[in-house]
């Protein structure tokens, strides 16, 4: 009777362990982090040359947030796309291959996080430019810069030189726009920006913060043709720049925290 009692207490343990060790694995399932190429956008499948749809029209959204892509947004894969995507998986050290597959989607999402369709929606441009000659203020002086590339840049400014005196910020805009005027750099200001490693502030998401007013005076007064930089290329932290190759470069001046240079 002992006999049978311990042989049925065993086999209730070993039942328990076996269902606690499935339970464990099942769990554990659940709980593993998702894959490393799911992409938070878009949907399944790979883009490529001739296709159409809404995913293409969010693949040229982002390219064009980022200035890599400046055909219309008309949701159709053409060559102009291909051209855009080779380009963009160039600059973000991708293969190049044309193709919009897991990788090249997740970097794109991860470079364009707070692109909204109505950010580079289709619009009557047109019309909208009439509207000074009807009392709408649209800056005098922004010499060819659309309103979201002086929104842009306010948002540079501020994230790269908040709590720097007033001059220092103006010189951070002439930088950038020092940049457009140079053929080492691309030619939009998005282009800039986004440029990969190009901004501390675009790598850890302080680009998208609100600019404040002050930023923006910056930015206008750089556009109007303020340089304090002195034609500077690039300025850095001196405190915080571990690059040899940036404390190579031909120094111009030190502007608060920033040294700006060639």
């Amino acid at each position: 009777m002992k006999r049978r009692t311990i042989y049925r207490i065993l086999l209730s343990v070993l039942a328990m362990a076996l269902m606690l060790s499935s339970g464990a694995t099942s769990l554990s399932a659940m709980a593993a982090p998702p894959d490393e190429t799911a992409v938070p956008a878009f949907g399944p499948g790979v883009l490529k040359p001739g296709a159409k749809g809404k995913d293409v029209n969010e693949l040229q959204g982002r390219l064009k947030l980022l200035g890599f892509y400046t055909g219309p947004i008309n949701g159709v894969f053409t060559h102009r796309t291909y051209l855009a995507v080779r380009l963009f998986q160039y600059r973000f050290g991708l293969k190049v291959d044309g193709s919009v597959g897991p990788k090249t989607k997740l970097m794109l999402w991860k470079a364009t996080k707070h692109w909204t369709p109505s950010m580079t929606a289709p619009k009557k441009q047109i019309a909208k430019k009439a509207a000074p000659a009807t009392g709408t203020k649209l800056p005098r002086s922004s010499n060819g810069f659309s309103q979201n590339d002086l929104k842009l840049l306010a948002q540079a400014v501020y994230a790269e030189g908040r709590g720097e005196p007033y001059v220092g910020q103006v010189a951070i805009a002439s930088v950038i726009l020092n940049r457009i005027e140079s053929d080492k750099f691309p030619d939009t200001v998005s282009g800039i920006i986004f440029q990969p490693l190009a901004f501390e502030a675009v790598a850890d998401g302080q680009i998208w913060m609100e600019p404040d007013e002050t930023a923006k005076k910056a930015v206008m007064d750089a556009v109007n043709g303020w340089d304090p930089s002195g034609g500077a290329l690039y300025y850095f932290n001196p405190a915080r720049a571990t690059s040899k190759w940036i404390w190579s470069r031909p120094q111009i001046k030190t502007i608060g925290k920033h040294i700006f240079c060639r």
